[in-house]
């Protein structure tokens, strides 16, 4: 998502700037994406035992077909694939254990928060639900006790940039995750001055509504626009808002995520992660 941001103009100025065309093909690795993210993947011992490996650059492209087509592992064609889907599940979970794709994250992060393109105005919450098959970081639908679910807690900018995203059960409550997201948003450097982590105000709907987080929040600076059960919604907040929904549109356009697959959830980690910064 981070990359769109980038690759669709809107960071202006810097020949380093990531770019590439967009195909109707989208899980292919170009040149512009490998040379970006070739760098920050772990390399190989020189001695390693077993046939040689699959390249990871033709590895990668296999996953990002699976993330697009929302296929499980074991369906990825053969006539499109360079290594079987047990190989690309296992290099996933290598480059997460790696942190590859937080580093992206972080690396992308800067180089918009340089060009001014991040809005520290406000930052924005929310957290609908996934299907999912079962496994770890799952548990009972409020709404049918029969089905077992999860959610992505997203904390996002006044622009849509989700520096943050949490996963976690069903049934965990929405506020009890809105400090959490605040301070998993990592430091981001700027030209000058120190990096930035804390938006000046945080939105959220009566979901989120505490008063202890309210004042844990007062404490680090940011101001609370979060409206309060029983009560009117706050005028004008969901003109605001707007931005975290379209976020999550654009992170579910990977049907891998709107479906979860994975039982081991630090393979779901890596694949929201991975659609956070494509």
């Amino acid at each position: 998502m981070i990359l769109r941001f980038v690759a669709g103009g809107r960071v202006r100025g810097d020949h380093s700037t990531v770019r590439w065309a967009v195909s109707n093909r989208p899980w292919i690795v170009d040149d512009a994406f490998w040379a970006v993210v070739e760098p920050l993947l772990p390399p190989w011992p020189e001695r390693a035992p077993g046939p040689r490996p699959v390249d990871d650059r033709l590895c990668l492209q296999d996953i990002l077909f699976v993330f697009y087509a929302g296929i499980t592992w074991q369906q990825l064609p053969l006539e499109l694939s360079f290594g079987s889907g047990q190989t690309c599940c296992r290099r996933l979970g290598r480059w997460h254990d790696a942190g590859v794709f937080d580093t992206l994250h972080r690396m992308l992060l800067t180089q918009l928060n340089a060009a001014g393109q991040i809005d520290w105005t406000r930052a924005c919450v929310d957290a609908p639900r996934e299907s999912e098959k079962d496994g770890e970081a799952t548990g009972q639908s409020p709404v049918d006790r029969g089905k077992t679910g999860g959610k992505h807690h997203l904390i996002c900018d006044g622009s849509g940039i989700p520096p943050n995203v949490i996963i976690t059960a069903d049934n965990v409550n929405d506020v009890t995750q809105t400090i959490a997201l605040v301070d998993g948003v990592p430091p981001v450097a700027s030209r000058a001055g120190r990096p930035r982590r804390r938006p000046d105000a945080l939105l959220g709907d009566k979901g989120y509504d505490s008063n202890p987080n309210r004042r844990e929040l007062r404490k680090c600076r940011i101001f609370p626009v979060i409206s309060r059960k029983g009560s009117p919604g706050i005028e004008g907040l969901g003109k605001l808002r707007y931005v975290v929904e379209q976020a999550f549109a654009l992170l579910h356009q990977f049907k891998r995520l709107a479906i979860r697959w994975e039982r081991r959830s630090e393979l779901h980690d890596a694949l929201v992660s991975l659609a956070c910064d494509r």
